[in-house]
């Protein structure tokens, strides 16, 4: 999603701007409208009842007319205008906070396209906004049908009456009117609000593909890790595998398990597993220490509780010091026999 809003892909409802304005132009006709009218008119009023008072001899004239009527257009639009931009903006800050996205004005074929423009009027969205205009043209008209049709003969007899009455009345119908686009255009709105942005979470749902290769760019090939870590297990196990000779004793469950165990005093205060495993690899390491003259102790029990307590490269725990003591006195005790004997 944040990738989509940096690229201008927010969910944005095109009815929301329709209904400030609306609502904008209500609040300008019961706030603002009636005292502008009444500025305006005493404006005209002036210039018609008492034209000798504007002379028009020269250019001098004209342009001090142009700008009076200036200052009272503006007077009366200046209300509506600040309206409108205030309420547009607020729909639009509603919404989405607004940002600079060169991406949205770049130019697409795409845009130009008939192909791809007749797609998206014939889609999903497009439909949408049909159905949309549909109910602005129908279900606006229907309403405002109803909610008018007691104003029409007392529109007929405002007709006969006087000219303030009329006026009235007009802006009694008026006022009702755009209530009903008020209250139409707000349901619409929250509406177009809501499928908007369920729209937009359907098109950013990626697919499976899709899933997996985001997944690939964030953790990585599962298959290049399973490789890598594969490769590194082999290399550990070469390496282990080349500490044996270095060993001063195997202990061993017959078959099943192998531990190689290094002491020397001046090395470590305690012996130091520099080889283990299991199964083949448990026969791997008997080989070579046999193959170095290196004494097996085949002890099963402690076999396997030292392959499954103590890592390779790491010293015993003390709860095994007695009986690797033993085995390691052994050890020392048949090398001083050899030496003695030779």
């Amino acid at each position: 999603m944040t990738e989509a809003a940096e690229k201008g892909n927010v969910p944005v409802s095109r009815e929301v701007p329709l209904f400030a304005s609306i609502l904008a132009f209500y609040i300008f006709l019961v706030f603002f409208l009636p005292s502008s009218i009444a500025k305006l008119g005493e404006t005209l009023k002036d210039l018609f009842e008492q034209p000798d008072q504007w002379r028009l001899e020269n250019t001098t004239d004209v342009v001090s007319l142009s700008v009076h009527l200036g200052w009272a257009m503006a007077a009366f639009l200046i209300p509506a205008m600040l309206l409108f931009i205030i309420f547009g903006l607020a729909s639009s800050f509603a919404q989405n906070i607004p940002s600079m996205v060169l991406e949205r004005v770049r130019p697409q074929i795409s845009r130009v396209s008939p192909s791809k423009g007749f797609g998206r009027i014939y889609s999903g969205p497009g439909f949408v906004e049909f159905g949309k205009s549909l109910f602005k043209i129908l279900i606006v008209s229907i309403i405002m049908y109803f909610a008018l049709r007691g104003e029409f003969f007392a529109s007929l007899d405002a007709m006969f009456s006087d000219p303030q009455v009329i006026l009235v009345k007009l802006d009694a119908i008026v006022r009702k009117m755009v209530i009903v686009v008020v209250i139409s255009t707000a349901l619409l709105a929250v509406v177009d609000v809501l499928w908007t942005r369920y729209h937009w979470y359907q098109q950013l749902r990626m697919t499976k593909q899709e899933v997996k290769d985001e997944y690939k760019q964030a953790q990585g090939d599962p298959i290049v890790k399973s490789r890598q870590k594969s490769v590194a297990r082999d290399r550990a196990r070469r390496r282990m595998i080349n500490n044996v000779p270095r060993a001063t004793l195997v202990i061993a469950n017959p078959t099943h398990y192998a531990v190689a165990l290094r002491y020397v005093r001046e090395e470590n205060d305690a012996p130091v597993v520099v080889a283990k495993g299991q199964d083949l690899i448990a026969l791997r390491i008997r080989e070579i220490a046999e193959a170095n003259d290196i004494p097996v102790f085949e002890d099963p029990p402690l076999a396997r509780s030292m392959f499954a307590q103590v890592s390779v490269d790491s010293v015993i725990p003390p709860a095994f010091y007695k009986a690797v003591a033993e085995l390691v006195h052994r050890v020392y005790a048949s090398r001083s026999l050899k030496k003695r004997t030779r």
